[in-house]
């Protein structure tokens, strides 16, 4: 090792993915080079008006995007992908690599935002090793989980491997045949991991995570016992399990009929790469189902999070422009609700079972198992790579602390062992770990217009618990009222008269004009409008809020005529002011 070696240091610097569900995303840095590992998103909460999606704050890679040699994914998960459209928008990734699957979403991804041509992308097979700038040599380590083609990496820098798990869980009997390479992390371990940061998700749950083929036998049963049609909703992306489902529709001589765009695009990849494999007249188009006799279909939708725009929601709700419930059918969810997701679960739930389905749900009918290692896979991964340093990431907060018990537990000495937040930076040399600063961390909102900054959504929020109200108020050149300022109300609560609100509106802004307006005049000498008006606005908040006991949105427009209230043409000054504040 060089002296330069002896004095750097890796940093590594989560940017989300910790103390949370979804929008994984982590940096490795080494002198002035810059990788990434993956770059996902979340979805909002039931704040987040308007909000599509949910990204980590990424000004650190902006103010540093000239060090950024590349980026490795470890799958084809939302929430290790899907944030890579935005991020090309703001800085450039000269390059990505990842898995075959992974790579082909993507593809389709850049291809919808019309940002082909924004970075390469480079499918890589498992143990295949690329080189990233001077410092980073990554190793893709085929593991297990709920999608398919999903790695764990190694990373070669100068102080040592760095082995990232990625999502996993360690499944004996996958789906796919494609069993994890637990050869190759315990070859790592016997040389020696300097550091390892493992999937946390399930530390609360003891035991070992059944494997993806013990979810069978549930599903059989459900093809044994129904009568009608059978539908069955689960994440698009899990490719083991539309693949069980789609060896029984051929078992029981039933036609498949898939609804959702993303679960056609996953479905076409996976065919494509051989990760299902079935005969093309197994599928058919829904028109064509309809000379078909109920007990003979099978419909695999969209929907199994309650998501407002999904197909199940919309058949659910009796929307769905080619589907409607009716008795007989058989309706499965095969998954469990994201937390967050429960309420808008169980209410289709509950609205499929109006109709007139048999809704199959829930943990104890065996049609779902976790695509996430509990404690005794992530033992055995201790186990196999016996780290120097470990770092619990991919959890929130409590799973994060049970999986540093265990960690040390294991033999990881706790002084060797850091639990981190989004942003915080940790610095690793051959013989230490620890914490040094923070760099921006948060969340990026953005809506179909683009990113949601926080002053909108204080506003959103204002609207959503208070409402809004809106005065017009025109005046001639001497600064009198020139006729009734027009006063609306929308989404607001109040037990005062509306007639007596009004005077008191009216009365404040002629207050203010007799009262104030000399002390608002520029040098030529005329009224300065655009500060009067932000000050009467001011009045009126105060005005308002204390009539109302609540804290609506005031927005208060002036416009200064001659004689007449004014045309559209008429300059208008406007202003918008929220005094909600909403917690970060």
């Amino acid at each position: 090792m060089s002296q330069n070696e002896t004095n750097s240091k890796l940093k590594i610097i989560p940017l989300g993915g910790l103390h949370e569900i979804g929008k994984n995303t982590c940096v490795f840095e080494y002198d002035d080079e810059i990788i990434l590992l993956d770059a996902g998103l979340a979805f909002p909460s039931d704040d987040m008006h308007g909000v599509n999606v949910v990204l980590p704050d990424t000004t650190y890679l902006r103010e540093n995007r000239h060090k950024i040699k590349g980026m490795i994914v470890t799958h084809g998960h939302e929430d290790h992908i899907g944030g890579i459209p935005y991020h090309l928008k703001q800085f450039d990734v000269p390059i990505i690599y990842g898995p075959r699957l992974a790579m082909a979403l993507l593809r389709d991804k850049l291809a919808e935002a019309g940002l082909e041509n924004r970075t390469k992308l480079e499918s890589v097979q498992p143990r295949e090793m690329v080189r990233l700038g001077k410092s980073f040599m990554v190793e893709f380590i085929r593991n297990t989980h709920s999608i398919a083609d999903s790695c764990s990496v190694a990373i070669h820098t100068p102080l040592g491997v760095v082995i990232h798990t990625g999502d996993f869980k360690i499944d004996h009997t996958p789906v796919d045949g494609e069993r994890f390479d637990l050869q190759k992390l315990a070859e790592h371990g016997e040389k020696g991991v300097l550091c390892l940061l493992s999937d946390s998700t399930n530390a609360e749950v003891p035991g070992y995570t059944p494997s993806e083929a013990s979810v069978y036998p549930g599903l059989e049963r459900v093809f044994n016992q129904a009568t009608g049609r059978i539908m069955i909703t689960t994440f698009a992306s899990s490719v083991h399990r539309i693949n069980l489902v789609l060896k029984l529709a051929e078992k029981f001589n039933r036609k498949v009929v898939v609804v959702g765009r993303s679960m056609l695009n996953v479905i076409a990849h996976a065919r494509n790469l051989g990760y299902i494999k079935c005969p093309d007249n197994l599928f058919e188009p829904l028109k064509a189902t309809r000379s078909l006799p109920d007990d003979k279909i099978v419909i695999l939708t969209t929907g199994s999070q309650g998501e407002p725009l999904a197909a199940m929601t919309r058949i659910s709700k009796g929307e769905h422009p080619h589907i409607r419930v009716r008795q007989g059918d058989t309706i499965v969810f095969s998954a469990n609700p994201i937390p967050g997701n429960t309420i808008a679960v169980v209410n289709t739930i509950d609205r499929l079972m109006m109709l007139g389905a048999n809704v199959v749900y829930g943990r104890d009918k065996g049609i779902h198992v976790s695509g996430h290692g509990s404690q005794e896979d992530q033992k055995m991964m201790l186990s196999l790579t016996r780290p120097k340093f470990f770092v619990p990431v991919h959890g929130e907060h409590r799973m994060l602390v049970q999986h540093a018990r265990m960690a040390r537990n294991m033999g990881v000495p706790a002084e060797n062992t850091v639990l981190v937040n989004n942003g915080d930076v940790i610095e690793v040399t051959a013989d230490s770990i620890a914490l040094a600063g923070k760099v921006a961390s948060g969340v990026e909102l953005v809506d179909q217009a683009g990113i949601v900054h926080e002053h909108i959504m204080q506003e959103r929020q204002q609207l959503a618990e208070d409402g809004v109200v809106t005065v017009a108020a025109f005046v001639n050149g001497e600064g009198q009222l020139s006729a009734p300022p027009e006063i609306n109300l929308r989404g607001v609560v109040t037990n005062v008269e509306r007639a007596l609100l009004n005077q008191l509106i009216v009365r404040a802004i002629e207050r203010a004009l007799e009262e104030r307006i000399d002390e608002f005049q520029t040098e030529a000498g005329t009224p300065d409008w655009q500060r009067l008006r932000a000050e009467i606005e001011t009045t009126l908040q105060r005005l308002i809020k204390r009539e109302l006991q609540s804290q609506p949105l005031v927005i208060f427009l002036l416009q200064a005529t001659e004689t007449e209230p004014p045309s559209s043409s008429t300059r208008t000054y406007r202003r918008r002011r929220s005094t909600a504040t909403l917690a970060s």
